[in-house]
């Protein structure tokens, strides 16, 4: 069973896109999006949960991966696979 997917996002983010493209190359086609741009509420919750302001914030089931260069770098180690596939 593949693990569940959440993207704190916002509309008009590039990095946002690029992860999401990534996560979908490599098989993930459930994402759960949280708009931060619509809902100041959320923007908080990300922020006490991630300890950091900025978009894409990615989980991969209970782990924080971080934004899009974090995911990027998972995926050069080889590491990132693993992950998906709850390894």
């Amino acid at each position: 069973m593949k693990p569940h997917v959440l993207m704190y996002s916002s509309g008009m983010c590039p990095y946002c896109t690029m992860a999401e493209r990534l996560l979908n190359a490599k098989g993930v086609d459930v994402i759960e999006k949280i708009r931060i741009d619509l809902d100041p509420l959320q923007r908080n919750e990300m922020m006490q949960k991630t300890g950091r302001r900025t978009v894409p914030q990615i989980y991969i089931g209970d782990t924080h991966v971080g934004g899009f260069d974090d995911l990027s770098a998972l995926d050069r180690d080889g590491k990132l696979d693993a992950l998906l596939h709850g390894i």
